[in-house]
């Protein structure tokens, strides 16, 4: 009998994992979350945005108490993650990529600091991708300035500075790889847009919780391994297609009209010399490029902010 059917009744922690044909990886997850000494203090969620690797069925033999959406079809991370909210009982919520694996005491770190720090709205980890090798998952602003700095400049930096750095720090966005946030902060900010399919969902709602007073704490001390891409490496081409349709909303948004014009601009050149480098190699699939000119003429963003 799994570990996981230690449930107390009202769970302190809901931990939330939305699952897209990622079996590989779940096992390893689950496992690292049932060694943790909270095990009796949360629920586990599961939510299936309609996976055909088997793994529903994994889920219900292997780890019979972990509570199991099934979704008709893949409805994106931001609608995904909030029927889990919807359906938690915790106080607080973690939100956790499949691809990760906790390592000792993380957990609790992290719990401890979001209970006792009551000006924190949400807490993330550090996530190491292997040995010393840091994944960037913070940031400040996010327009097209910020972001090209980030990461031609900043990112590098932080990489080596995470190898050393012990003190937790603010910061204006967290990545929902792996991030605690407080049940009352996600229902004062209306949980996350569902006009996000995938990406860029987690910067939105870390932008609206500091808007409400809240802060944003990185912890670099505790460390998460995250493999990074595993539920969205099976498609190249849908992946980056949301991934820039995720960001062009984000920037109506988010930022000035100088940098959505800014970043209509560097896509049009990144999406003509991806169009000729592609057509004079192998890939000649002309629908799919033209479906990413498709993006940048006619995208019509749904806020009205």
């Amino acid at each position: 009998m799994s570990a996981l059917n230690i449930i107390e009744d009202k769970p302190e922690l809901s931990i939330i994992l939305v699952n897209y044909n990622d079996k590989v990886h779940l096992k390893g997850c689950l496992s690292s979350l049932e060694a943790s000494t909270l095990l009796s203090h949360l629920e586990i969620i599961v939510v299936d945005n309609n996976s055909s690797d088997g793994s529903q069925e994994f889920i219900k033999s292997h780890f019979p108490r972990a509570k199991l959406i099934c979704n008709k079809e893949n409805i994106g991370f931001a609608r995904a993650s909030n029927q889990g909210i919807r359906q938690s009982r915790g106080d607080f919520v973690l939100f956790l990529n499949t691809d990760t694996t906790f390592f000792p005491e993380a957990l609790s770190l992290l719990l401890r600091e979001i209970k006792t720090n009551h000006q924190a709205g949400a807490v993330g980890p550090a996530l190491l991708k292997g040995e010393n090798r840091y994944q960037i998952s913070f940031g400040w602003r996010r327009g097209f300035g910020s972001e090209l700095l980030q990461k031609c400049f900043f990112n590098p930096f932080y990489r080596m500075k995470l190898k050393h750095a012990k003190k937790k720090r603010e910061v204006g966005w967290l990545s929902a790889a792996c991030l605690l946030v407080r049940k009352d902060v996600l229902e004062e900010v209306n949980l996350f847009d569902e006009d996000f399919f995938l990406y860029f969902e987690d910067i939105d709602l870390c932008f609206r919780i500091r808007e409400k007073g809240w802060k944003l704490i990185c912890l670099p001390q505790v460390k998460v391994f995250h493999r990074g891409g595993a539920s969205t490496s099976y498609s190249e081409f849908s992946s980056r297609y949301e991934y820039r349709k995720s960001q062009l909303y984000f920037y109506q948004k988010h930022t000035s009209k100088v940098s959505l014009f800014l970043l209509r601009i560097y896509l049009l050149l990144n999406f003509s010399l991806l169009f000729i480098f592609n057509f004079l190699g192998k890939d000649r699939d002309l629908g799919r490029k033209k479906r990413f000119f498709k993006l940048l003429r006619n995208y019509k963003s749904k806020y009205k902010g």
